[in-house]
């Protein structure tokens, strides 16, 4: 039947469009060949790339020829494999009841395909390789207008040259093969995998960690059938960093680089989302980066310019999950500027009844209600003493059905607020520890001073826990560092530190949940003094002066000098404030004494420096 020239869409002008059909790039294309695979119980999943030497500037050069999938999944029919090469049209549409897997939309393989390349033809069999059907689209028969349907598949056997590459043709399959690539923006074959491999072994690393399926990634001469490098399994690509033998680099190729937050029993958090009437379960998985990665107790090395910590630099973000799938690394929540955002992880892992809520696109790349959610300023939008619920009835009142959302990303968002806090801490121990406690000077003097008090007759609560036994002193000085909030290195190392030479103070720093700038706790002998680094006074007094002087110019030294005098000048000011609230008698005459003899102190400990 000749095409009807009034068609509300004119298939040759729709196909062309929907060559933009939203897919970044080829390595999401192919995922989403690997989807179907998978999808139809495949457990060995190959990307075969066919490079051909081609005249580039007058120099023979390898550039990418073919591209193909193939699987050892359940098959399709003659109906299932043209209903496949159908736009719009698919095995997983129904709305809720087949919303199990990772499949849905239906558009996967001829979106995907024509978005790289202009042919794309299918071979598929059920029972036995020899019965393989074969069915293709071609772009430019599309435009031409001598393709107006999916042609009927036929049988026909599978090339010889995919056949002698191919390792995973068994008694049922199939296999997808891209011509006439135009739109892949990598023009060898070793480009498409190096490219591809993080972000499959990604996507896919539920799969590829229970051992569900295994893929295999290899390139080719087309002409001479010889590899081109070596062929690779891929590797999980964990972002929470939580499985072993994943890709990344050593140490931690075999062994977890993070650890879950709050211990193995605490790190999940369940969160019920009330959708269509219906209460939906959506899991919620936090991790840290372990003391070890980040080289607590090494200072001098950069952990994040490691081959792990660079690889970490490539997984920042909120992984949402959808069926044991990855949709995508969210960053709307993510401090971009910090390179210390790479040391935690966050996994959302929601149903395919969700999809609607969350916004799933038919590309499987994004959650785009979640995204949306996640930019607003929760923070400023509950001012004035307005609720989450609040909030929510104001989105329903909007019909704006992204409500249910607002939980989720509150809850998540002050999570991270928090392990901020702790990598924070973290990343203190990691810069400063050999600055701050290598000669140990102002504890030094700190001693002595105390010394003399001691045999002036001043006598101190602590003093008596000197006479304990060294052992039971380090330990503890060490639990209560740890307690604190400091890294079990650098407590360890600290405590050694103060029993050994006769210390009678040690400095730290944790994100204290107190308003106090410091805390002051007598342990095995010594004054244990904490700074709270989430208070204002540690960033104004004590971090502006700790940043690194090397290469820095005189005006900004300037800068820090002048707001750590402000800083003081506040300090003081605060305190000042306080006695003046206080009502008059004891407990203002009590705030007055007490700065009197801190001063007195202070002047005793501060002249000797001089």
């Amino acid at each position: 039947m000749a095409p009807n020239p009034h068609d509300i869409v004119p298939a040759h002008l729709a196909v062309q469009a929907m060559r933009d059909n939203g897919y970044k790039n080829a390595a999401y294309a192919i995922a989403e060949l690997m989807d179907n695979s998978i999808q139809a119980g495949a457990t060995q999943v190959e990307l075969l790339c066919a490079e051909k030497k081609e005249l580039v500037n007058s120099r023979q050069r390898s550039r990418i020829h073919q591209v193909a999938v193939l699987d050892n999944g359940c098959g399709m029919d003659a109906s299932v494999l043209r209903m496949a090469l159908q736009f719009g049209n698919g095995t997983h549409l129904n709305e809720e009841d087949d919303r199990r897997g990772i499949g849905r939309f239906g558009m996967g393989l001829p979106s995907s395909s024509i978005s790289q390349c202009q042919r794309v033809e299918v071979w598929s069999w059920q029972e036995d390789l020899e019965n393989a059907l074969y069915s293709y689209l071609d772009l430019n028969e599309i435009r031409q207008k001598q393709m107006t349907e999916v042609p009927e598949p036929q049988p026909k056997p599978v090339p010889t040259l995919w056949q002698r590459v191919g390792n995973s043709f068994e008694n049922s399959g199939t296999l997808v093969v891209w011509s006439n690539i135009d739109r892949c923006i990598w023009k060898t074959s070793s480009s498409i995998i190096d490219n591809s491999e993080l972000l499959i072994g990604r996507m896919y690393r539920k799969f590829l960690d229970n051992n569900e399926v295994e893929i295999r990634m290899l390139a080719f001469d087309v002409d001479a059938l010889i590899p081109i490098g070596n062929e690779r399994k891929a590797l999980p690509n964990d972002p929470s960093y939580l499985m072993a033998r994943t890709s990344c680099p050593a140490p931690f190729d075999k062994t977890p680089m993070f650890q879950p937050w709050e211990g193995q029993d605490k790190y999940e958090a369940t969160v019920t989302i009330d959708f269509r009437g219906k209460p939906h379960e959506v899991k919620v998985r936090y991790s840290v980066a372990k003391e070890e990665a980040r080289l607590i107790g090494k200072p001098g090395v950069n952990p994040g310019d490691l081959p792990y910590g660079k690889h970490a630099a490539k997984n920042i973000g909120i992984s949402l999950m959808r069926a044991g799938r990855e949709l995508e690394l969210d960053q709307e929540l993510v401090i971009k500027y910090d390179p210390t955002e790479r040391w935690w992880g966050v996994e959302i892992d929601f149903p395919p009844s969700l999809d609607d809520l969350f916004g799933v696109t038919n590309n499987k790349q994004t959650a785009r209600n979640f995204t949306e959610i996640a930019k607003l300023d929760i923070e400023t939008l509950l001012q004035n003493g307005k609720t989450i619920n609040q909030l929510k009835e104001e989105l329903k009142e909007d019909e704006d059905p992204k409500g249910p959302l607002l939980d989720l990303v509150y809850k998540v968002d002050n999570q991270l607020k928090i392990i901020r806090r702790w990598v924070k801490a973290q990343t203190k121990d990691t810069r400063s520890s050999q600055k701050r406690y290598q000669d140990h000077i102002p504890e030094k003097v700190a001693t002595a001073i105390t010394t003399e008090r001691k045999q002036e007759g001043h006598q101190g609560g602590s003093d008596k826990d000197e006479l304990l036994p060294r052992e039971q002193r380090q330990e503890f000085i060490e639990k209560t560092l740890v307690e604190q909030g400091v890294a079990e290195t650098t407590a360890k190392e600290l405590a050694a530190t103060t029993v050994d030479d006769g210390l009678k103070y040690t400095f730290a720093e944790a994100d204290l949940e107190t308003a106090a700038f410091f805390s002051v706790k007598p342990r095995g002998g010594a004054i244990i003094v904490t700074l709270n680094t989430s208070h204002p006074a540690y960033k104004n007094l004590v971090e502006v002066l700790e940043e690194e002087v090397e290469g820095v110019d005189v005006e900004t030294l300037r800068d820090r000098l002048t707001n750590s005098l402000e800083g003081l000048k506040l300090l003081l000011m605060a305190w000042a404030r306080y006695e003046d609230e206080q009502p008059d008698g004891k407990r203002k005459q009590a705030a007055q004494d007490a700065r009197v003899d801190w001063g007195r102190i202070a002047r005793r400990f501060l002249e000797r420096e001089e």
